[in-house]
């Protein structure tokens, strides 16, 4: 078991050698890109990663302060659902009811790796490999289809 304190450290150890293997990686337009803080541009709207004790997950995570905005760009994503399907496969999980640690309502469209650790360093080319190619399909998706979700970023 470790202390709250050698926890931080190990997961800030992950997330910054993650960050550092991934910072090798262009993005679909051959540019450079924050993976493990992925912009969007549209507020309210993320590409998620994370790591814990028992799964790794990435998500596309619908948290506007507004719930009709969260609800309009959920609908987007289902007109977009088989397109979607074609860049990261059919196991995606799609949930309206999903919340955050603390209780907050959001929209979630994730897939998770179970049984892995960020605790164990054995999982991490597992985590890694799993991350790396569910946000590099994310990003390919964005990249083609953004244009579409353009009119969210002036509301």
């Amino acid at each position: 078991m470790y202390s709250k304190e050698e926890a931080y450290q190990k997961k800030k150890d992950f997330w910054i050698a993650y960050g550092g293997y991934m910072k090798l990686q262009m993005n679909a337009e051959e540019r450079r890109v924050n993976w493990v803080n992925y912009k969007t541009g549209v507020k309210g709207l993320y590409f998620k990663s994370d790591v814990d004790r028992k799964f790794a997950s990435v998500a596309i995570e619908m948290s506007h302060a507004n719930p009709a905005m969260n609800e309009m760009i959920w609908e987007q994503f289902e007109a977009y659902e088989v397109v979607l399907a074609s860049y990261l496969g059919n196991d995606w999980v799609w949930n309206k009811n999903d919340q955050t640690e603390d209780g907050k309502p959001i929209l979630t469209i994730g897939i998770r790796l179970e049984n892995v650790s960020i605790f164990r360093e054995s999982d991490y080319p597992a985590i890694i490999d799993f991350l790396k190619t569910n946000m590099i399909a994310l990003d390919a998706f964005w990249t083609d289809h953004q244009e579409s979700f353009d009119v969210f970023k002036t509301m």
